[in-house]
């Protein structure tokens, strides 16, 4: 019998912005509901980023997480939290001086990129191990940071979510289940689509998951238009699938998203249509390997 497919839902990100979609959910009150929303629609898991609320760019602000996570959970829903540690990784080099940051950097110390996951102890987050040009910026995820990141995850309990852009991504990866930095459960997560990162096409993907540990549990996902091409793909493939206002502010051809909500009803559509079966929250815990925890 084919498993089931566990649904994520990325919910806002750091870079989409309201001019592309009035809908973004940006408030902490906007990202819980659309969070909630999602898990109702069908999604197990919802992957959240916390925006501050005055610029709606992202943050690693405490109270801005601990405000998402607590209305999420007011709301009776107990869907798996996937929090981004992403967030403090992007170096802008100055104009005249390029080993100066310029306005727009956001670089910090691993420790405090880790911190509100230390603190919430949500059960799965991210781990990104992309190095690479980005929009104005360069992110940079050094080995030293991922494995001072990945050592403190492991250590609070989380499961973390391997977030790969490219082939040297996966390459470290791998060296660090090797050294027995990772270990335990984990997620695998391919980014097909970026810009300068690894191309949003079926080869691309066959490439990726041919080179996954063996019973590997993984998802991949492309960006903007290839968004629902790449989630059947991914689906095909035997993966899991993702969407989200992250990911794509549309729903269809020049047709705006109106929630995360819907993207997720859209996903649920295609995986059945496939001849698939979206997984429950308790079968995508127990795939994962996340026991239920009591959240109060």
């Amino acid at each position: 019998m084919m498993r089931p497919t566990i649904l994520t839902c990325a919910v806002t990100g750091n870079l989409t912005m309201r001019e592309q979609n009035p809908a973004l959910p940006v408030t902490p009150a906007e990202i819980a509901q659309s969070a909630v929303e999602a898990a109702r629609a069908g999604a197990a898991i919802v992957h959240l980023h916390a925006r501050d609320p005055a610029t709606g760019r992202g943050t690693t602000r405490a109270e801005l997480f601990d405000e998402i996570v607590a209305r999420i959970r007011d709301a009776g829903c107990d869907v798996i939290l996937n929090l981004s540690t992403g967030e403090g990784g992007r170096f802008i080099p100055s104009d005249d001086d390029p080993k100066v940051a310029a306005p727009g950097s956001t670089l910090m110390r691993p420790e405090l990129r880790v911190a509100h996951v230390e603190r919430l102890r949500p059960e799965v987050c991210t781990l990104d191990f992309n190095t690479m040009y980005s929009g104005t910026a360069v992110v940079i995820n050094t080995p030293r940071n991922l494995e001072i990141m990945a050592r403190r995850v492991l250590a609070a309990g989380v499961v973390p979510e391997l977030e790969i852009f490219d082939t040297g991504d996966l390459q470290l990866a791998q060296s660090f289940i090797e050294r027995g930095i990772l270990h335990g459960p984990l997620m695998w997560q391919i980014v097909l689509g970026v810009r300068y990162g690894a191309m949003a096409d079926s080869h691309t993907m066959i490439y990726f998951v041919q080179r996954l540990p063996r019973d590997a549990q993984w998802t991949a996902f492309g960006i903007g238009r290839q968004a629902f091409p790449m989630l059947a793909q991914s689906f095909l493939l035997g993966g899991h699938v993702r969407i989200g206002m992250e990911d794509t502010v549309y729903i269809g051809k020049g047709e705006l998203a109106p929630s995360n909500a819907k993207l997720v009803e859209k996903a649920v559509g295609i995986v059945e249509s496939l001849g698939g079966r979206v997984a429950t929250l308790a079968e995508a815990r127990e795939m994962l390997g996340i026991a239920r925890v009591s959240h109060r």
